[in-house]
């Protein structure tokens, strides 16, 4: 870095202060203090960043003002900047410190790596591997030509050999030909494709997000037959381009699904629908009832949660008049119902914490388990299917 950095060694420092104040420097990793001072992310981050105001989301551009767009850049350990729109929602970010941090802690990158990055979007995750891996060691790719562009300069500017390629990481192979050490996807998949466990070296790692919550560190068994993982920490990443479109969060995806229908069910609940505030409990329910979405709303009699499956179903925790809280429900599906018989399988189970699940990944088949791939229960990924004990 040179000594002119336009102001942002302040912003900089504050990040890097934050981070140490919150413990999110992994203590397994050291080598990420030193990468993220030599590759900070504002060397990666475009000239115009989108800020949501309440209604839309509205341009931060460099050249206007510099200080707000740093501070958009640089606003919290666990916020991501939003560098691309599409259809007026959100397409492309660079993700949060911290989560950039565990996600490589727990790829667990070593010097000589061969690592494939996927989804390079601004190519600064590839930087910080290739900074630990070494020259040439890394390969990245982005399905979207622009962004690939954009990032094979940056990292070019940074005096980093990393190859970026424009191309689709999800259906296709490795830039060069594989095998990989190590694999790393900055997008969202509900499913693993079998294709990134076949690009991996036996006991490599896969570290990718999983759906719509949380993320998931993988090595591939030693005869290359499947691939097994514990769930590493939370953050909600877009999901994969290429694949279904994922269902909208918040309340105004919900009030798209349930449009102006009347509830067809309605009962009271000894539920506080408080308790959904509990992420473990949230992560246990995304496992068990994949479809459903769920968004909590603050309200003044107490938070209620809304809950859709981007198609036709809803239902409503909500407080009642008479201090016991109500559950509506409509559509063809009951996932109120749904929520909490999985909401007592979390109970009997002991209340598991989030990294308490894992992911197994074979050539036929995928599933969710508990405490142990072997011998806990499990939940086959993809399907709506109670778990099987």
């Amino acid at each position: 870095m040179t000594s002119d950095d336009g102001g942002l060694a302040g912003y900089r420092a504050g990040l890097y202060v934050e981070m140490e104040r919150r413990g999110a420097w992994p203590e397994d990793s050291p080598w990420l203090r030193d990468a993220f001072a030599v590759l900070p992310r504002d060397r990666f981050a475009p000239d115009r960043l989108w800020r949501w105001d309440g209604r839309s989301y509205v341009p931060i551009d460099r050249a206007e003002d510099r200080d707000r767009w740093a501070a958009e850049l640089y606003s919290g350990v666990d916020a991501p900047a939003v560098t691309q729109l599409t259809g007026g929602l959100p397409s492309s970010s660079l993700s949060a410190p911290s989560v950039v941090a565990d996600m490589l802690d727990s790829l667990r990158v070593e010097p000589g790596h061969r690592v494939w990055d996927i989804g390079t979007g601004q190519g600064w995750t590839a930087a910080l591997s290739a900074w630990r891996a070494g020259p040439g060691r890394v390969v990245t790719t982005e399905v979207d030509e622009h962004l690939a562009a954009f990032a094979r300069a940056r990292l070019a500017d940074a005096g980093l050999d990393v190859e970026a390629a424009a191309g689709d990481g999800t259906g296709g192979g490795v830039p060069g030909g594989g095998p990989v050490d190590r694999l790393h996807a900055a997008y969202a998949v509900e499913t693993v494709p079998w294709s990134w466990v076949a690009a991996v070296r036996p006991g490599g790692r896969i570290v990718h997000p999983w759906g719509r919550l949380g993320y998931v560190a993988l090595t591939v068994a030693d005869d290359g037959a499947a691939a097994h993982g514990w769930v590493h920490g939370l953050a909600q990443f877009m999901g994969d381009r290429t694949g279904p479109a994922q269902p909208g969060t918040g309340p105004a995806a919900y009030a798209q699904v349930r449009g102006d229908a009347e509830p067809e069910t309605r009962r009271a609940l000894d539920r506080d629908p408080a308790g959904l505030e509990d992420w473990h409990l949230r992560f246990a329910l995304r496992v068990a009832v994949p479809e459903a979405v769920l968004f909590i709303e603050q309200r003044a009699d107490g938070p209620a949660a809304l809950v859709h499956d981007g198609d036709r179903s809803w239902a409503e925790i909500r407080p009642g008049t008479d201090g016991r809280p109500l559950l509506l429900q409509g559509g063809p599906r009951r996932l109120g119902d749904e929520l909490l018989a999985a909401w007592s399988q979390w109970e009997d189970l002991g209340r598991p914490e989030l990294y308490d699940y894992g992911i197994t990944v074979t050539p036929d088949s995928q599933w969710a388990w508990q405490g142990a791939p072997d011998t806990g229960p499990r939940w086959p990924i993809g399907s709506p299917q109670p778990a099987a004990r």
